[in-house]
């Protein structure tokens, strides 16, 4: 592809990153007719399948992702409206509140003011198949990205590929390769660390492990005490995974041996329930990863700049303490497309396009700031000296709001 500038209206549009907002940008420009080509540095669709939780999908954001991509039939037959189930406790793993307990499942129940959980490798495939195969590129890692005449840029990839894009839009996540170009910010580390266990479904179906499935519940089950927190949650498959997080330095390191990796979490939460204890030991020791947790800027925004958007954990990464992550990278994602598909559709130039992003751009900005305030907040309650009870109070005000 040369580097002279696009003959027609249509813009050469690259996206950068196969999550959540990068797949939904994806969606909506391919269903609208608008040629696009995502990057990913994995190498094929069933790379780190295994990995990543739930999403409770919104109606506004996550699931109007879907449902303008005409997926929302797709979309109820994958989700779980029991896994809307949450618990909130403390140590002794003994719910202090319970909600959600029973929801309307039935197939068109009303998910106006639902948040239906859905498994993260779910959702991807599902997208996956919405979208055209060769618009999808594996084992594209972007190594460097050089700014061309009129808002165009030179991309090349660690496989030496190289390719020009008239707009390029990062959606790679914490450590993006894109957001230098817009912004100088860096990820803040929010000095919690911690671990991601889980235990297969056929090692959390066993009769000796019943009370470690009845204390998880059905959905989500959520414990804090003593600037602590584990954060439980039932996959779709029957696996069960928690997140370990605690108040400590970035350099604190797991050992790399599994055995010994359970040992040190093991000594953390040594005065937790038995059955936490024993989920830590049977935990999957092909699969204990370390999670330390950071964040942009609380009110991360930027000069636009010609040809260059980041949106999703590129834009606005923060901790998962608000449930906002998946939800803002989707509709980031949609409302980009859409702005991107409707500016082609009407035959806008290059200037009137780009003042139509910059002006969406600063919604982007102030959404990400209002979340990631809150996001700040809820871990500071969560890992704070007044939990559980805070958090008990904290979840209460909330369903009282909505």
């Amino acid at each position: 592809m040369s580097a002279t500038s696009n003959p027609t209206n249509q813009p050469r549009i690259a996206i950068i990153g196969g999550g959540p907002a990068g797949l939904v940008l994806l969606l909506t420009l391919t269903k609208r007719g608008i040629p696009a080509t995502l990057y990913e540095r994995e190498p094929d669709s069933a790379s780190r399948a295994h990995l990543g939780g739930m999403l409770d999908l919104e109606w506004d954001s996550g699931q109007r992702a879907l449902r303008e991509n005409g997926m929302e039939d797709v979309f109820r037959k994958h989700s779980r409206r029991d896994a809307e189930e949450g618990r909130v406790g403390g140590k002794d793993g003994i719910p202090l509140l319970h909600r959600n307990e029973n929801v309307d499942d039935s197939p068109d129940a009303d998910l106006r003011h639902a948040r239906p959980e859905i498994d993260r490798r779910v959702l991807r495939e599902i997208m996956l198949d919405a979208v055209p195969k060769d618009a999808v590129k594996w084992g594209h890692a972007l190594a460097s990205i050089r700014p061309l005449a009129e808002g165009q840029h030179e991309l090349t990839f660690a496989n030496g590929v190289v390719t020009v894009a008239d707009i390029v839009v990062g959606a790679d996540g914490a450590n993006s390769r894109v957001r230098p170009l817009v912004s100088p910010a860096v990820p803040i580390y929010h000095g919690v660390n911690g671990a991601e266990l889980s235990i297969p479904p056929s090692v959390a179906s066993l009769p000796e492990n019943h009370d470690i499935s009845a204390g998880v519940g059905k959905g989500s089950c959520y414990l804090a005490q003593d600037q602590k927190n584990l954060a439980f949650q039932r996959n779709g498959d029957g696996r069960i995974r928690a997140y370990l997080w605690h108040r400590n330095s970035l350099d604190w390191t797991l050992p790399r041996d599994p055995k010994e990796a359970k040992k040190v979490l093991l000594d953390i939460y040594s005065d937790w329930a038995p059955w936490i204890l024993r989920f830590i030991e049977q935990a999957d020791e092909n699969a204990i990863y370390q999670r330390p947790l950071f964040h942009l800027p609380v009110g991360h925004r930027w000069e636009h700049k010609p040809g260059v958007n980041v949106i999703g954990d590129a834009a606005h990464l923060m901790s998962p303490f608000a449930g906002a992550g998946a939800n803002l990278a989707m509709q980031d994602g949609v409302e980009l497309g859409l702005l991107i598909a409707d500016a082609v559709s009407k035959g806008l130039g290059r200037e009137e396009r780009e003042a139509a992003v910059a002006a969406w751009e600063e919604e982007m900005f102030a959404r990400g700031e209002k979340f990631a305030a809150l996001t700040l907040r809820n871990l500071e309650l969560i890992l704070g000296p007044g939990s559980p009870q805070s958090v008990v109070e904290a979840f209460q005000q909330a369903i009282v709001q909505t």
